[in-house]
């Protein structure tokens, strides 16, 4: 995995879920390749689902967190105002950053201000694609998707992420069915498939022969309430 990690998807994908959770499973390691770890949110389209509005968990985590001038979450979010501090640990070669971009082309749109830092080999473009959502349904659908993303930003995808579930409603046939889906899409683009993600204690992995590799997903991002 490189130093830094760009990761892109459509709205309602479950990137920032990904983010988040890639965020604390590398903390959690204790020989981490980088002394420090990063999470920068860019996600100035949309006020739902940031991953600053986890920054209290993060930080906890020994993680730093960076996005807009205001480091808000509340109304103020959705002031599209990032702060020059967020550069910090873009050029910092002994911090490994998660990039958090927002939704469609739109929000990857934002990382081309940035674009210095991403001319070398020490960065990943992670697709993410969630066959259960209305926009990537299909595999045309998800194949103009990813590539009206590596179009705005003017970089190749390394890798798919399947990301397809239903959150708290998810079993295996679905997670079968996307996996083979990403498979299928992986193939046709002549990307690889890096993993497929699935809830956390919701889903047994072992029930998921067959698909590999496996990462675990959290739900760091869903109010509770919402489950009720």
């Amino acid at each position: 995995m490189r130093r830094l990690i760009v990761i892109a998807g459509h709205y309602g994908s479950g990137k920032t879920e990904l983010a988040v959770s890639l965020a604390m499973e590398l903390a959690a390691q204790k020989d981490r390749p980088y002394p420090r770890l990063a999470v920068v949110d860019l996600d100035v389209a949309n006020p739902y689902f940031r991953s600053r509005e986890r920054t209290a968990l993060l930080e906890e985590h020994g993680v730093r967190v960076y996005g807009d001038v205001y480091h808000s979450t509340g109304a103020a979010a959705e002031l599209p105002a990032l702060t020059a501090a967020l550069r910090a640990p873009l050029e910092d070669e002994g911090c490994q950053t998660i990039v958090d971009l927002g939704g469609n082309d739109a929000g990857a749109r934002v990382l081309r201000q940035f674009g210095k830092y991403f001319e070398g080999d020490d960065h990943e473009l992670w697709a993410v694609v969630n066959f259960r959502r209305y926009e990537t349904l299909t595999l045309q659908t998800a194949r103009e998707h990813v590539e009206s993303i590596q179009s705005e930003l003017r970089l190749p995808v390394y890798g798919l992420v399947n990301n397809t579930h239903l959150l708290r409603e998810t079993t295996p046939e679905i997670l079968l069915e996307g996996y083979e889906k990403a498979r299928a899409l992986s193939e046709e683009m002549g990307v690889p498939l890096l993993f497929t993600c699935y809830p956390a204690g919701i889903i047994d992995p072992g029930d998921l022969g067959g698909i590999a590799p496996l990462r675990p997903l959290g739900l760091y991002m869903r109010p509770a309430y919402l489950d009720k």
